[in-house]
């Protein structure tokens, strides 16, 4: 058991009864939501999830599962944006929300949590520092 970093198309899914990805994002959160596992949620993953819910005025729905989770909001330090900067140096077509949330879980020693296939991909051929 550990750390997972899942990315904003899980959260939106497992967060939103009426995304396409809804029960997918469920099995694939839940076990993680279970006592030993700690999760950590970047940033920018945060601000992407919760501006459709704040649009809507629903912005303590993303802010309630934080606290009931107790998942810790990771900031985008200086560890984490220089790193981001170099996974997009070497990997061009690798665009800054996704970089971004990479970095943040391999700079917290968590894994990947993503429905994005390319981005998993490349993940598992990143090693860590």
């Amino acid at each position: 058991m550990g750390a997972v970093a899942p990315d904003a198309d899980v959260l939106i899914g497992f967060l939103d009864d009426r995304d396409a990805q809804h029960r997918r994002a469920i099995g694939a959160l839940r076990p993680f939501l279970e006592p030993g596992h700690r999760l950590v949620i970047g940033a920018s993953v945060y601000s992407e999830v919760l501006a459709r819910p704040l649009a809507q005025g629903r912005g303590e729905v993303v802010d309630e599962f934080v606290r009931a989770s107790g998942a810790r909001i990771a900031p985008v330090d200086h560890a984490v944006a220089r790193r981001a900067a170099a996974l997009r140096a070497k990997h061009r077509s690798l665009r800054l929300p996704d970089a971004l949330v990479l970095a943040g879980a391999i700079e917290a020693g968590a894994d990947l949590l993503t429905f994005d296939e390319g981005l998993l991909r490349l993940a598992g051929r990143i090693s860590s520092p």
